[in-house]
């Protein structure tokens, strides 16, 4: 039985710009190898591209789910009855909760190319976490899908 009404998935990837920098990381590294003759300068630029791509690809890799009355943020796994008020911020808004408003017991899953945010309260009292702090592209869907699961977790 699935208790989601609405199931939501975004993957937080990263910008195009970032695969442009991995690129260019594989150009320094083929510089470096340069004096070591071609064979090593092209092992550098396909090594260099090689290794900035994958840690391009694992930093925007992390996903916001909510599936089967669950809010699943990178590792997190959360219970939708756990979860209290969801506010949407803007990015000055979400400026200001990474910064000085941010408690250091919350869950953060930060991306800084990312400017939204949504920021759900915490209702478990076994839970020290006072709220999740999300990235997200679309927070209003995010919200309109956490509130439909709980939803349907409270009607069953």
């Amino acid at each position: 039985m699935q208790l989601s009404a609405a199931p939501y998935e975004e993957r937080l990837t990263a910008p195009r710009s970032w695969w442009f920098l991995s690129l260019l990381a594989g150009f320094s590294l083929a510089l470096i190898m340069l004096p070591f003759g071609t064979l090593p300068m092209l092992a550098g630029l396909a090594g260099g591209t090689a290794a900035a791509a994958v840690v391009v690809s694992a930093y925007g890799a992390v996903r916001i789910r909510v599936v089967n009355g669950h809010l699943i943020a990178g590792d997190a796994k959360i219970p939708v009855a756990a979860l209290g008020t969801a506010e949407i911020l803007d990015a000055e808004e979400a400026r200001a909760w990474r910064g000085p408003k941010a408690d250091p017991r919350a869950f953060m899953l930060l991306r800084a190319y990312i400017p939204g945010a949504l920021r759900v309260d915490v209702t478990d009292p076994a839970d020290p976490t006072p709220y999740v702090f999300l990235s997200t592209r679309e927070p209003e869907r995010l919200t309109q899908a956490l509130r439909a699961a709980k939803d349907a977790a409270d009607a069953s």
